[in-house]
């Protein structure tokens, strides 16, 4: 279906500025798209009683006139041109524009940091509070690499192409830590680079940009198991005792999200008002989702229980409402690194790995079904699930050896089959 435009070129004419011209009149190209208008200073003038208003030309038949008609006819087709042009590209022509193109200046159009600011502003309503600081730290990414890479503190989107794209995928790659940080994982820098992507969907579809570079870039994460902790290191953790407060803390509110599943963001501001007593005469958490907004009503179990009582009545939590005192995500990561060297856990202790050893080593691999695990993460699919918690060793061993068990206690019996020749 094609789109509609009434495309119109005009020359008009102003009287002289200068005083001493005030006979003449300047002639301008005015050109009008959809009744939107821009107009062209020519540099040309005409006096009053040699121009044809009504037809927007020199009249008479002298060579200055005949000259000055040949000079607008050029530029009326030089007009006509770029809107076919422009047209041809895919665009839809505005007269700033076809103005632009005319003069030789080159319309660069929006930037991509302006871009990641307005996505950022029209997202606080739709996304997570971690998942905007996510695209903060992409686009912090973004900036370190246009200062170091390409000396520049933006670029227009209309530049970026498939070589921006893979110069800042290995500028990620080979991008030095600082503060013992380690260095971007595969899937990590696919993350950044598909938030990237996001934002430059977002321009297209916004019509700042014409084009999407990531159309012919493929963002390839790579599979694996995720951690959690064996039933003993578990224990090993449980059993380990801190005489450092902050120590104390972590490992406790660790232990609590490995028998709650609970995430940092929804264990933090857990209230009590979001413990209420069940049907079945225990405790359980009803309470929402924050990173899905997703409801989700869990089960208390004994040692989960226990924490809370430790902490609800703290002076921290009573002042803010909530079950636990506060502290930052990066504190608890930076405080588990510690725990798991005094303890000789060789794994990477981070907060979210408590959920992976609630969903794997608490509850599949102690029979608990992956549909309610599913429930009590609060996944709104089961796909999602079998992600987090990929059945144990251990579990597929007792499972096999009851298969083994029922073999030797019962012949199954083999069907005769009549094979017809």
């Amino acid at each position: 279906m094609e789109t509609m435009q009434s495309f119109g070129i005009q020359f008009i004419t102003r009287q002289s500025r200068e005083k001493n011209d005030l006979k003449s009149q300047r002639i301008f190209a005015r050109i009008t798209i959809n009744g939107s208008r821009a107009e062209i200073s020519l540099k040309q003038r005409v006096e009053p009683k040699d121009w044809n208003s009504v037809k927007g030309m020199a009249k008479g038949k002298s060579g200055e006139q005949k000259k000055l008609n040949q000079f607008l006819d050029q530029v009326r087709t030089k007009l006509s041109n770029i809107y076919r042009e422009l047209m041809v590209e895919g665009e839809l022509p505005t007269p700033k524009a076809v103005k632009n193109h005319f003069l030789g200046i080159k319309e660069q159009g929006k930037t991509l940091l302006v871009a990641f600011d307005y996505h950022q502003k029209i997202s606080t309503s739709d996304l997570s509070e971690s998942t905007l600081q996510h695209y903060e730290t992409t686009g912090k990414y973004v900036r370190e690499f246009l200062h170091k890479r390409l000396q520049t503190s933006d670029i227009y989107l209309s530049k970026i192409n498939y070589k921006f794209i893979t110069d800042f995928e290995y500028f990620l790659r080979t991008r030095q830590p600082t503060d013992h940080i380690k260095p971007l994982s595969n899937n990590g820098i696919m993350k950044h680079l598909e938030r990237v992507r996001k934002v430059i969907k977002l321009a297209k579809k916004l019509e700042w940009t014409n084009k999407n570079p990531f159309e012919s870039y493929q963002i390839k994460f790579k599979k694996f198991d995720r951690e959690y902790l064996e039933p003993d290191e578990l224990q090993i953790l449980e059993n380990a005792e801190f005489k450092v407060d902050r120590l104390k803390y972590t490992k406790n509110l660790f232990i609590f999200s490995c028998y709650t599943g609970l995430a940092y963001s929804d264990a933090i501001r857990l209230k009590l008002e979001n413990i209420h007593l069940g049907i079945d005469g225990n405790y359980w958490i009803i309470t929402t989702r924050k990173k899905t907004n997703t409801a989700l009503r869990l089960p208390i179990l004994p040692k989960a229980q226990e924490i809370i009582e430790q902490y609800k009545d703290h002076p921290r939590s009573v002042h803010r409402g909530t079950v636990f005192p506060v502290i930052s995500n990066q504190k608890l990561n930076n405080y588990l690194k510690e725990i798991a060297d005094i303890c000789g856990i060789k794994k990477n202790l981070t907060f979210h790995l408590a959920r992976h050893t609630f969903a794997t080593t608490v509850t599949l691999s102690n029979g608990v079904p992956i549909e309610t695990v599913s429930k009590m993460l609060g996944h709104t699919s089961l796909q999602t699930t079998q992600i987090y918690a990929r059945i144990v060793d251990t579990r597929m061993s007792d499972d096999i050896s009851i298969l083994k068990s029922k073999l030797e206690t019962k012949e199954i019996p083999i069907k005769k089959v009549n094979h017809l020749k």
